[in-house]
Formats: C-alpha cells, sequence, structure tokens
C-alpha cells in the first residue's frame, strides 16, 4: 500500500513594501523564500539560513526580524518592508537616511550583507527610540534617552546579531550614528582604530 503525503497550504495575502501579494504558498514557506523565490525581491540574501548571520533582516511593522526564521503564513496583516521599499520609508527622499549614512561611510564593501544591516539598524533606532536597553546599556532600568544618546559601543551592541564577512565594522558603526543624529565622544576602540588610520 503506497501512502502519499501533501503539505497542507494556505491561501494568503501579504502586505510587502506596501503593496498587496496574494498567493498560495505552503505553510511551511519561510518570508525569505517568498520574497526571493515567489516576488523576485532578492535584495534580502539567504546566508547561513539558521538565523545567525542577518543577512535577511527585514521590517516587520517596524521591527526587525530575520525572514529566515519566519514562517510566511505568520506575517499576513502585517506590514513587511525588505530593501527594496525602505526608500519609500524616508518621505520623498532618493535615499533613506540610514542608506546615505551607509553610503557616506563606506559601511559596506562587497553589499551581500548590506540589506540586512541597512534594515537592522532601522529597527534599532526605532528601538532606541522607543528607549530600549540592550546589554550594554548602564541603567537596564532607564534604557537610553533616545537613538541620539547611543555611542559606538551601543551600537555595535545593537547590530551585533549581522555579520560582515569583509569586516566594514568601523564604516557601519559610523554610519548608524550619523543616521541616529549621534554626536557623542567616540570609545576608545573606535578612536585608536581613527587614529591609526585604519581603514573601513
Amino acid at each position: 500500500m503506497s501512502l502519499s503525503h501533501q503539505s497542507p497550504s494556505s491561501d494568503i495575502t501579504l502586505r510587502i513594501n506596501g503593496t498587496p501579494h496574494s498567493m498560495t504558498i505552503d505553510n511551511r514557506t519561510t518570508l525569505l523564500d517568498v520574497l526571493r523565490e515567489r516576488l523576485g525581491l532578492t535584495g534580502s540574501k539567504k546566508g547561513c539560513d539558521h538565523g545567525q548571520c542577518g543577512a535577511c533582516t527585514v521590517l516587520l511593522d517596524g521591527e526587525r526580524v530575520n525572514s529566515c526564521l519566519m514562517f510566511a503564513v505568520t506575517a499576513e496583516d502585517r506590514e513587511i518592508v525588505s530593501i527594496e521599499g525602505v526608500a519609500d520609508l524616508a518621505d520623498g527622499a532618493a535615499l533613506h537616511p540610514v542608506q546615505r549614512a551607509f553610503l557616506d561611510h563606506d559601511g559596506l564593501q562587497c553589499g551581500y550583507c548590506t540589506p540586512g544591516q541597512i534594515c537592522s539598524a532601522i529597527g534599532a533606532l526605532g528601538e532606541a527610540g522607543r528607549g530600549w536597553p540592550s546589554h550594554v546599556t548602564e541603567d537596564i532600568a532607564a534604557g537610553v534617552a533616545d537613538a541620539s544618546a547611543l555611542d559606538a559601543r551601543e551600537v555595535r551592541e545593537r547590530m551585533s546579531g549581522n555579520l560582515c564577512r569583509c569586516g566594514a565594522y568601523n564604516g557601519i558603526v559610523e554610519a548608524v550614528l550619523e543616521a541616529a543624529g549621534a554626536q557623542g565622544p567616540q570609545d576608545t576602540a573606535t578612536a585608536a582604530t581613527s587614529a591609526a588610520g585604519g581603514a573601513r
């Protein structure tokens, strides 16, 4: 006797970058695979496929998520923004301020991780704007005043879920600080790198 097994599927509508997309998908399909394979939105990258590198980061209702770990069916009725829609968050500007800062500070080299880095930075700045503390925040109960209160140490901690195999971390930190409007003193690690003329 032969047994056939069919995977359960669902008819869903996903709102991605302001546009609704109706489709039938296997319930096990990740949001990342829907973006890349079904909709051709290949800006979000498949790096580790285990939620460890951050290359697939997108915004879900303004919060950053690893799209490789999220079933697409759970994102229905949510606002999904991938890197392709980030500039639209900038009120008519050609680029989002975080995108512009990454360019200005050479916060990228090969560019593979950059879409996830940018989405994660936008999410991280939103978290800081709401006062959320990080592991290195001095007063966890008080949190941070706003995004402009971040320093390089805070930015590195908040962006630690996004890996850059090219090592463009100094430029990334500087870009996030500029986008945050932070003008605070550099910490010793960043200051030492700058003084030594270290490449980004």
